[in-house]
């Protein structure tokens, strides 16, 4: 089984964007930010076959909902998106789903959005 394999500390303190290469909507999103992100984090796709896991996070659970290694920790879901696109240069966005209230129903949004990807991408019918 291929591992990502970490063998500095500095590897660890980059970000990283782990993101469903095999998703087309995630492949468009990623082409879109792929240029401010770049300077910024490393752009891992958990669809290649070469990828397992990554500080004891399965593929399985990455490709649930998206993921990013800020260089200290996890986010997850719209926690996720809102970090790599405020990353990118986006604060409209992000100032906007971070209001209180409007927060808790994006949350609410993307878990059930991304639910309903993953059952998609397990039966291998995802068209996005």
């Amino acid at each position: 089984m291929n591992k990502l394999h970490v063998n500095t500390s500095d590897q660890l303190t980059t970000p990283r964007l782990f993101y469903d290469g095999g998703c087309r909507l995630c492949q468009r999103e990623i082409a879109h930010l792929s240029q401010p992100l770049s300077e910024k984090m490393q752009l891992v796709d958990v669809n290649d076959p070469a990828f397992s896991e990554w500080q004891g996070v399965d593929k399985l659970q990455m490709m649930r909902q998206i993921h990013v290694w800020t260089g200290e920790r996890f986010l997850v879901g719209l926690d996720a998106s809102l970090y790599y696109w405020k990353a990118a240069g986006w604060r409209l966005l992000p100032g906007l789903l971070s209001l209180p209230g409007v927060y808790q129903c994006a949350k609410l949004g993307y878990a059930l959005w991304a639910n309903w990807r993953f059952r998609g991408v397990r039966k291998r019918q995802c068209r996005i």
